[in-house]
């Protein structure tokens, strides 16, 4: 069994919550009120950003060209999403493109769990800590889609955005990378690649719950 398979059998009761979570059960009927996706989409579009840098860091850190060429790649897809969400996105759901973002408080611990662990740990638990986003995402996304019956959902483009074959492609390659660095490390490492995984795997949750919640610091209320 491959290290991936292995760990997602760790987080499957997790994420099993993450599908019942009322963020995304309201988000798949169509019915999340427009504040909670407003304040979600807010936080996205500066996650993507740092997400984006940390993505293209950590191919920095690859020995390999074609696993630094492909992080590169994946980085300057955040940043397109982003740009999107500004462009486009934003407009769609009332939102002013040019319009000041605080990064909260959830927001904000995961992009500093993801830069510090590209920084200062070694490429193996950085790869494991970025995977979440990217698999997560995907599963989520292909779930939504499978529940949908016709075209009236507000939210299609951003169901569209994770459960596209060009999104499933980079999940394919994020994985294969994975399990890849997890074969040919130690023991010791591939543990701390799982606790990693399992960390941002609940950060996930821990951000869509914000949004849902609208979780702010306690000096923006």
């Amino acid at each position: 069994m491959k290290w991936t398979e292995h760990v997602w059998k760790d987080i499957q009761p997790l994420y099993d919550k993450i599908l019942a979570m009322p963020f995304i059960q309201e988000l798949k009927a169509g019915t999340l009120p427009i504040e909670k996706f407003q304040f979600y989409m807010l936080q996205d579009a500066k996650y993507l950003e740092h997400y984006g840098r940390a993505l293209a860091a950590l191919g920095s850190k690859a020995v390999d060209n074609d696993m630094a060429l492909d992080f590169f790649e994946f980085g300057k897809n955040a940043l397109v999403v982003e740009k999107a969400l500004h462009e486009a996105y934003f407009q769609q759901f009332g939102l002013e493109q040019q319009q000041e973002i605080t990064i909260q408080p959830t927001c904000h611990h995961y992009i500093h769990f993801l830069k510090s662990t590209v920084a200062f740990d070694s490429i193996e638990v950085a790869t494991a800590a970025i995977l979440p986003c990217f698999w997560i995402y995907k599963e989520v996304g292909d779930y939504i889609l499978g529940q949908q019956t016709g075209d009236t959902n507000p939210y299609k483009n951003w169901i569209d955005t994770y459960s596209g074959e060009e999104f499933a492609e980079g999940v394919k390659k994020a994985l294969a990378y994975t399990d890849q660095l997890a074969e040919n490390t130690t023991q010791q490492i591939r543990e701390a690649m799982k606790q990693a995984f399992i960390n941002a795997s609940e950060l996930e949750y821990m951000f869509w719950d914000a949004a849902y919640q609208k979780r702010q610091w306690l000096t923006n209320r």
